[in-house]
C-alpha cells in the first residue's frame, strides 16, 4: 500500500474539477477522479498520468445512494483511506422559475448539489478517519447568499444547503479531527458557461465589468485556494466557506 495521500475529486473529467485534481497531483497526493462520462475519465487519467501523476478513474453518478456508497467504500478499502474528499460534482441543472417547477427537477437539482455531498461524505467518513491531516472540500456559490438569477432559485437553495452542511459536518468530524471547508467560486470561465458565452458573448464579456479584479476567474485560480485547504497549512480552518470570485460577491 502506498504511504502516499489519497484525494478523490468528484465531477472531475472537465472544468474546475479537472484542474483542482492536476493540482492535487502535482502537490504529490494520489488522485481518484469521478465522473459520469467513462471515455473522458480515461483521456483525463491519460492526461494525469503523462504529467507524472498517480491517478485513477471511477465512474458513478454523485447523486445516485448505492453507487456512491459502493464506489466510496471501494476506493477506500483499496487504498486504506482517504485523506482529502473534494466534493465538486454538481451545477444548475437548467433554468425553471417556481410556478412552472416540476417536482423532478427540483429533486434533481437538490440531489446535484446536496444530496451529492451528504451521500459521498457519509461513505468516506470512516476512511478519512484513517487519513492523515484528513479534510473534506465542498462548492457553494453566491447564489446561496444572493438566490440566484432568474430560473436559478433552486440552484440557489441547494447551494445554501450545501454552506449549511458543510458548517454541520466541520461540527460532527472536528472530534475526529477532520476539518471541513468549503470554496464559493465566482465566474469562472469553464464550460459550466459555454452556452451563454457561445451565444450571448457581449453579455459574457460584460460580466467581468461587475468583478472587482475586473477579470474572471480560471479553473487554477479555485485549484489553488483547494490545495492550501488539503494542505496541513490549513491545519487550523475548519467550518470556513472562502469566496473564489475577485471581489464579485461585493458588487462595484
Amino acid at each position: 500500500m502506498s504511504n502516499k495521500k489519497l484525494a478523490i475529486v468528484t465531477g472531475a473529467t472537465g472544468g474546475i474539477g479537472f484542474a483542482v485534481a492536476k493540482r492535487l497531483g502535482e502537490d504529490g497526493f494520489i488522485v481518484v477522479i469521478n465522473g459520469i462520462d467513462d471515455e473522458e475519465g480515461a483521456k483525463r487519467v491519460e492526461e494525469l498520468v503523462a504529467a507524472g501523476i498517480e491517478a485513477e478513474y471511477f465512474g458513478f453518478d454523485v447523486t445516485k445512494e448505492e453507487l456512491v456508497t459502493e464506489n466510496i467504500a471501494k476506493i477506500g478499502e483499496k487504498y486504506g483511506r482517504i485523506d482529502v474528499l473534494i466534493n465538486n460534482a454538481g451545477g444548475l441543472g437548467g433554468r425553471s422559475r417556481f410556478e412552472e417547477m416540476t417536482t423532478d427537477f427540483y429533486r434533481f437539482v437538490m440531489a446535484l448539489n446536496l444530496d451529492s455531498v451528504f451521500f459521498t461524505s457519509r461513505a468516506a467518513i470512516p476512511f478519512l478517519k484513517k487519513g492523515d491531516h484528513p479534510t473534506i472540500i465542498n462548492y457553494t456559490s453566491n447564489a446561496a447568499w444572493n438566490a440566484g438569477g432568474p430560473g436559478a432559485g433552486i440552484y440557489g437553495t441547494s447551494k445554501a444547503g450545501v454552506h449549511t452542511i458543510t458548517r454541520a459536518l466541520a461540527k460532527d468530524l472536528a472530534e475526529y479531527g477532520i476539518r471541513v471547508n468549503a470554496v464559493s467560486p465566482g465566474t469562472i470561465d469553464t464550460p459550466f458557461h459555454q452556452q451563454i458565452k457561445s451565444t450571448k458573448p457581449e453579455v459574457f464579456a460584460s460580466w467581468a465589468n461587475s468583478i472587482m479584479l475586473g477579470r474572471l476567474g480560471k479553473p487554477d485560480d479555485v485549484a489553488g485556494v483547494v490545495s492550501f485547504l488539503a494542505s496541513s497549512d490549513a491545519a487550523f480552518i475548519t467550518a470556513e466557506t472562502i469566496q473564489v470570485g475577485g471581489g464579485q460577491a461585493l458588487g462595484i
